[in-house]
This record gives C-alpha cells, structure tokens and sequence, in this order.
C-alpha cells in the first residue's frame, strides 16, 4: 500500500511499526460550534482510510481527541479561547458548550456512516498528561518562562519546522507570526498559559507553573503518546495543520520523548471549498452544516458520495448542483444493488484485486468508485456474483448501498410519465419509447405493468 507521507512529500511504501495493529491518530474537532461540511470532509477522509486499511486485512487503532479546552481563535497563540467565545455567544457555561457540540457531532458521525475511533478522549480528561509531557520538555531543556505562560523554544530542536519544510531563515523572520514580545523567538509557542494571560477563561487546573490551562498543540503529543506509545504509524488532518499544529506536536513528541521520527506517515486532507471559491470558516460566519443538506432533502449519504468524487489530496468545490449529482448517482448505485436480488454468491476476483489496486495506490477512492459502476455494468458477472462483490466494496465506501432508500421524482419526470402514460393509452409506441429515452437521461427507469408505470432511478 502506497501513501503520500507529508513530512517526505511522495509516496512510499506503508508497513506498520507493529503487523498486528496499524496505529492511527485523527484530530478531532474543538467543539465550540457545529462542524461545517469542510470540516467534515477531512473525517469522511479519515474514515476512508480506516476503512481501506481494514480492507487490506489490518486491524486498526484509531484514537481521536475532543478539544473541549485551550484552542484559541488562531491557530497559533493570539486570541480568546474559542470554547468560551462559545460560551459568550449561547450565554452558556464552557461545560454546557463542549457537551452540547460534542453529542452535536458524534450525531453528525453516525449520519455520515463513519466508523466510531476506536478511542475518543477530551482534553479535560487528560491534564495530568499535558502537565506530565511539559516537564520531560522542561527537563530536556527546551521551555522557559516569560510573562508566567511556559514556552516551547523553537530555536533548540535542530528540525523543528520539517512538516511545514520551514527553513531557518523563515524562522528567524517569522513570516506568519505577530510579534509578541515575551517570545524568545517568533514561532515559539505557549505549552501552559497561566492567569497572567486570558485570566478569564473558565477552565482552570493547577500546574506546577500556576493556575492555568494548555496551549492547544499539546493535547494531540500528550494523548495520542497515553493511547498509542511513543511511536506510532499514522497521523491524519486537514491541510491547514501542517504549518502550525502539527508541526508544533512534532516538536513536543520529539522534544520530550526524543523519538524520531514520532511518527512515520503525516496524512493530510484538502480543503473543501464554495463554489466562489472562499473556503469556508467558521471564524466567518460562512459555513454550511450538515443540517443545512438535511434541511433541503438531502441524505447525509449523498454528501459522503459526492467527497468520493474527488482524492482526498484534491481540492474540492461545492454547489447545489454537484450536489445534486451526487444524490441522483448514490440513488442509481443503491437500486443497481438492489435489482440483483438476495441471493449472494462468490466476490468476484478479478474486480477485487482492481478495487484493492486502487485503494492501495495512495486511496484513490474516486477510481475505487468507478470500479465499483464497471463492475454494476459488467453483464458477464453473474448477480449472486456481483452482489457478493460490491457488499465489499461498501464495506469501504460505506454508501449503506444495501439498504433502501426513498427518493423524490423530480417534477420534470413526472410530467414525462403522465405524458408516456397518455401516449400508451392511445397506442402511440413510437413516442412512448422516446419518452421513455427521456426519462433515462434524466437519470430514471420505467416499470410498466398491468397497474400501471412504475418509476425509479437507473
């Protein structure tokens, strides 16, 4: 299996550290607001991945964190916590907020048919953690003390800055950095924050450097090193933590564990983005969730078919339209399924090693796609045979191709319909056959029978 490795820039070969278990982290979301579709994409992503590893005949360890505490509104240390712009915003408490858009998206999880982490954990849970990896920093050198918040010195790890491919002399500029004056070096960045800053956030532990709270990047090192040990083989997000968060939690991991590499392949989703081509925020008030598909007569589902479209490297556009598509075409691939029957043969070979060459050639899902309507139109495997087959290849997809569904007829078909209808009561074969051709192209079958015409999609 072949992966694109971020901290390489190509592909290489993935063998796990340990042949029994193929250890993965994921980013969770901080849970201040609904996640908007382009978040969600980055974990349709990541289930794909879980999915396609399971594929393969790996089992998986997939561990992913709550952020209920310590994100500020940058990504970097400017800004008020975003649990408590939260909080200020609903006129709630931090608590009442976390738990709220925590259940909000374990609900949006289970909608879109992704696979439950095998651990989920919070960042409040796992203080001790935090506090216990800072002092290995402090230990190993590599923190002061400035204005009472504990940094991490970027100018003592000799690498730090190779995720981003950052060179010493940006760092000495520091580029994408304001200047803060209780910085040592402009990409420092706080491990512990003490009252002496945003001294009125709500959630507040003792430390041994004062009352206070975690900088963001040091949840992800200290859980994901509690779950899955001090080296494992896979880390996911979206691109837009490569140059700030995860470039900061290798600098923890490898600073206090002096493990390298901490872990062997950084996997990183692409951004969704509107059809004028603004990426969508929350920070912007410009986000659609997944409600907001719901609302309009969408099925979840239909959203996680149209991110198969595209690789998840690949930028991706959003409209209605495209949409759209993916709602007709998700459609037609579950009433295919289901024409086959019940009756369940032997998968056929030949197109699961094709389906597999896909998965494993960096998980091209779009092409994965493909062979799934190359198999559905290959009149030479037999039904039994096919259903058998594309049960597998939902097993990855994970589309629920074979259960039913409801679909609405669009307006434009039904007009067609009654007008065929008419056509066969005065025995006009000729133009009932290409009202029938007409419906087809609008992505819909016609059943006739004794009771009358019955349609559905292709």
């Amino acid at each position: 299996m072949q992966l694109y490795n971020t901290l390489t820039r190509k592909k290489q070969e993935f063998e796990p550290i340990d042949p029994a278990e193929v250890k993965l982290y994921c980013c969770g979301p901080t849970v201040y607001n609904f996640a908007h579709i382009g978040n969600l994409r980055t974990y349709v992503f990541e289930d794909l991945l879980r999915r396609a590893l399971e594929f393969e005949g790996y089992q998986v360890n997939h561990v992913m964190n709550i952020t209920d505490v310590g994100h500020l509104t940058s990504d970097a240390d400017e800004g008020e916590d975003k649990m408590l712009k939260g909080a200020r915003r609903e006129k709630k408490t931090v608590w009442e907020i976390a738990e709220h858009y925590t259940k909000a998206f374990m609900d949006d999880m289970k909608r879109l048919n992704l696979l439950h982490p095998t651990r989920t954990c919070k960042a409040t849970d796992h203080i001790p953690e935090m506090v216990a990896q800072i002092r290995l920093l402090e230990k190993n050198g590599y923190t002061y003390t400035s204005n009472g918040n504990v940094y991490f010195d970027t100018s003592k790890l000799e690498d730090y800055g190779k995720l981003a491919q950052l060179d010493r002399q940006e760092l000495k500029a520091g580029a994408r950095i304001e200047v803060d004056a209780a910085k040592k070096n402009p990409y420092d960045f706080v491990l512990w924050f003490t009252q002496s800053k945003h001294g009125n956030q709500d959630m507040q532990w003792d430390s041994p450097w004062g009352r206070g709270f975690p900088g963001w990047h040091i949840e992800c090192s200290a859980m994901s090193v509690k779950y899955l040990g001090k080296q494992f083989d896979i880390h996911c997000g979206g691109i837009d933590h490569i140059s700030v968060h995860h470039t900061n939690e290798i600098a923890q991991a490898e600073g206090a564990l002096k493990k390298k590499p901490w872990v062997k392949f950084w996997l990183h989703g692409n951004f969704l983005t509107m059809s004028d081509s603004a990426k969508m925020a929350k920070s912007d008030d410009n986000f659609i969730t997944l409600q907001t598909l719901i609302d309009r007569g969408y099925d979840p589902l239909d959203y996680r078919y149209f991110c198969l479209q595209a690789h998840y490297r690949k930028e991706l556009t959003f409209s209605w339209e495209s949409l759209d598509a993916a709602k007709s075409a998700r459609r037609r691939l579950g009433a295919r399924m289901q024409d086959l029957g019940e009756k369940e043969g032997d998968a056929d070979q030949k197109y699961l090693d094709r389906f597999a060459a896909t998965l494993e050639d960096d998980l091209n899902i779009p092409q994965a796609l493909a062979v799934a309507w190359d198999l559905m139109d290959d009149n030479m495997v037999a039904s039994p045979a096919k259903l058998a087959t594309i049960k597998k290849f939902d097993s990855v997809l994970g589309l629920k191709l074979d259960e039913p569904f409801e679909f609405e007829i669009p307006e434009a078909v039904s007009q067609l319909v009654i007008e065929r209808n008419e056509a066969r009561k005065n025995k006009n074969w000729k133009k009932s056959d290409g009202l029938r051709d007409e419906i087809a192209k609008l992505g819909f079958k016609v059943l006739d029978s004794g009771g009358g015409s019955e349609v559905q999609p292709l």
